[in-house]
């Protein structure tokens, strides 16, 4: 082992000398990742870089606290003298015990197929993680072992030793050993040279070019530990709805340590708000917040009762009571043990009732759970389902990057699946038992919001799928 880490840090330092006046042609494929990464990794952030080398992809993803690590102590030199305002430690991967304090993001950059032993190392990242710490690996694929070697012979690519040879299901396996779980693994970069704009940005994404991508990215984190009681908040936007008000109350059960149900009235042309203005003081034991909503639209709804809301979680349940509020504590359980981050009702396993759902919208929301599974690179079955459960803290973190796709889903789901994703949560679906609505009719309408269902798989496409 010391004989193979001596063997690479001289390599790694004569490689470093030789960029003082040489570049090669990598420099297209490192914008590629940088590119990738800048979706990947949200701004101010404390991110930990393994195998940094000088330093300028740390930099590139603007961290608040930027801590980078490398064995080469030439590389180190010139991170130093390039990006001053970043923290540095010469050492090898396999001991990391000097470095103090958790990091939100840490980094493996083209580093495992290098390492001595992959597996240490991930025990070593283990110890400065958080429960929330994303892990994020790329390595390189030996299809293009051939093409490689003929640049490196050409000197036009730096020279490697042997490297590791590492599929996504072997990262997979030693992260399982070392405690972690993969969220979802991608193929990147098809053409690493100019003009390779189109080929890495859509022909990589798609079959049958994305088994000939140069470099696999996994993105894991620590496996989920349960938490201890938090509390619940249901948000429940509601408009003419009065004759469920009184349901609402009676069946929503109580979860964690408290549970508190959150009303957003929607410009009711019945006496919904007043219904349930009357109805709080008659269940002391639930307490109960009721807002008017200024805006429009459900969204706009959801997004005030969050705000408001003061629980741990934080529950959608739509007012027609389609999904039993019974179904709840399931929610609950999925998300505090850590089995999810993000937990999505499924409307479309088990046999709905009869007026539950017509047969047009089953058959659509099927075709756009496969269209959304693919864009997402992840299993969701049901986007529209309204009721979803997420952390408080993810909310936010959801809300302070929603700069990034703009105010464009009146119906709310979109923007936290969508948020959910970027922010590489673990989503997990729930199947329910959908129920005919009892009181009022129905606010969706079949070809309008089909039609928003296709801007959305759009939106999608372009805002997360093809970056």
């Amino acid at each position: 082992m010391e004989a193979y880490h001596q063997t690479r840090q001289n390599q790694w330092n004569a490689i470093a000398q030789k960029r003082d006046h040489w570049n090669g042609m990598g420099g297209w494929y490192h914008r590629r990742l940088t590119e990738i990464y800048q979706y990947l990794v949200s701004p101010n952030q404390r991110v930990l870089e393994i195998g940094c080398g000088m330093g300028d992809l740390l930099a590139n993803l603007k961290p608040a606290h930027g801590v980078g690590v490398d064995f080469s102590a030439e590389m180190i030199a010139r991170a130093k003298q390039r990006h001053p305002e970043l923290e540095y430690h010469l050492m090898d991967a396999h001991d990391l015990s000097e470095i103090e304090g958790e990091f939100d993001v840490i980094i493996l950059s083209d580093t495992v197929n290098d390492l001595w032993d992959v597996q240490l190392v991930f025990d070593q990242v283990r110890k400065l993680c958080t429960p929330r710490t994303r892990i994020i690996i790329n390595f390189y694929s030996h299809l293009w072992q051939l093409p490689l070697t003929l640049a490196q012979s050409l000197n036009l690519a730096v020279p490697m030793l042997d490297q590791n040879w590492l599929t996504p299901e072997d990262i997979d396996n030693m992260l399982h050993l070392s405690g972690f779980e993969s969220i979802r693994t991608t193929q990147e970069v098809l053409w690493p040279l100019p003009l390779g704009g189109l080929a890495n940005r859509y022909l990589v994404k798609l079959w049958p070019f994305r088994a000939f991508a140069l470099s696999n990215f996994v993105i894991a984190r620590p496996e989920p530990q349960p938490a201890k009681m938090p509390s619940v908040s249901v948000v429940i936007a509601a408009r003419n709805e009065a004759g469920n008000v009184k349901a609402i109350f009676e069946r929503v059960p109580k979860m964690g340590s408290g549970t508190e149900i959150v009303f957003v009235e929607g410009h009711s042309r019945d006496n919904t708000y007043e219904t349930i203005a009357d109805e709080i003081p008659l269940h002391p034991a639930t307490p109960s917040l009721l807002f008017r909503q200024p805006g429009i639209g459900k969204a706009d709804a959801i997004r005030l009762g969050f705000e408001k809301a003061t629980g741990d979680i934080l529950m959608i349940l739509d007012a027609d009571l389609t999904v039993p509020p019974e179904d709840l504590p399931r929610f609950y359980d999925a998300i505090v043990s850590g089995k999810g981050e993000f937990i999505n009702g499924v409307r479309l396993v088990y046999p709905m009732e009869k007026e539950a759902m017509r047969t047009l919208n089953f058959i659509g929301n099927k075709l756009f759970s496969m269209a959304f599974s693919w864009l997402l690179g992840q299993p969701i079955k049901d986007t529209l389902c309204g009721t979803k459960v997420l952390w408080r803290k993810d909310y936010e973190q959801v809300a302070a990057n929603r700069s990034y796709f703009g105010d464009f889903d009146p119906f709310g789901d979109y923007d936290l699946i969508f948020g959910a994703a970027k922010l590489n949560l673990k989503i997990v679906d729930l199947p329910i038992r959908y129920r005919d609505r009892t009181y009022g009719t129905t606010n969706i309408s079949r070809w309008k919001h089909g039609l928003l269902l296709l801007r959305m798989v759009a939106f999608a496409a372009r805002r997360i799928k093809f970056v």
